[in-house]
C-alpha cells in the first residue's frame, strides 16, 4: 500500500496549482496584459514609419500612384491574392502548399512595409485566396507582367531545389 501522506499531499499541491492558475486569469490581471500589450504593439508599429519628410513625401506618393492604379479599388469590391503555381514543375501537392505558403507570407510582408492600406482592405475581406495555374515560366512572366502594368503587388518564390525531385 501508499503511503497516506503521500496521496493527501498530492491534491493539495494541485488545489494550489489550480489557484494560482486563476489568479492569474481574472479581469484584473488579464485586461492590463492586454493594454500593455497593445501599447507596445504601437509603440514598435510606429517606430518604423518613416521620419524624413522628403521620405515620406515620396512614400506617400508613390502610396497615392498605387492605390489609384490598383482596380477596384472602391471598398465594396473584393480583393483576392491571387497564388499562380507552374504546371511543369511537376510539383508534388505538399510542395505546391508550401510554396504557396511562402508566396503568400512574402506577399504579406511586403505589403506591410509598403502598402498597408491594400493590405488592411484585403484583411477586411477575410483574406481570401485563389489558387490558379499556369504551363510554364513564359506564362508566368507574362502574368506578371500583367499584374505590374496595372498596379498590384506581385511576389515570385524562386525555390533553391532541393527538397523536391522532379518526377518524369
Amino acid at each position: 500500500m501508499w503511503p497516506s501522506s503521500r496521496n493527501s499531499s498530492q491534491p493539495q499541491a494541485m488545489r494550489q496549482e489550480k489557484k494560482s492558475i486563476s489568479v492569474s486569469f481574472r479581469a484584473e490581471n488579464l485586461i492590463p496584459g492586454v493594454v500593455i500589450g497593445f501599447i507596445i504593439g504601437m509603440i514598435l508599429d510606429l517606430s518604423q514609419q518613416v521620419t524624413s519628410p522628403v521620405k515620406r513625401s515620396r512614400l506617400l506618393s508613390s502610396k497615392v500612384q498605387k492605390q489609384s492604379s490598383v482596380p477596384g479599388n472602391g471598398k465594396d469590391q473584393e480583393l483576392k491574392m491571387v497564388l499562380v503555381v507552374r504546371q511543369d514543375l511537376k510539383m508534388r501537392t505538399g510542395k505546391i502548399a508550401s510554396q504557396c505558403a511562402h508566396a503568400a507570407t512574402g506577399m504579406y510582408a511586403e505589403l506591410m512595409q509598403s502598402d498597408r492600406y491594400l493590405l488592411r482592405r484585403w484583411e477586411e475581406n477575410g483574406q481570401p485566396k485563389i489558387v490558379v495555374t499556369c504551363k510554364n515560366q513564359q506564362e508566368m512572366n507574362k502574368i506578371t507582367e500583367a499584374a505590374e502594368s496595372v498596379g498590384l503587388p506581385t511576389f515570385v518564390v524562386a525555390d533553391a531545389g532541393r527538397t523536391e525531385v522532379c518526377r518524369a
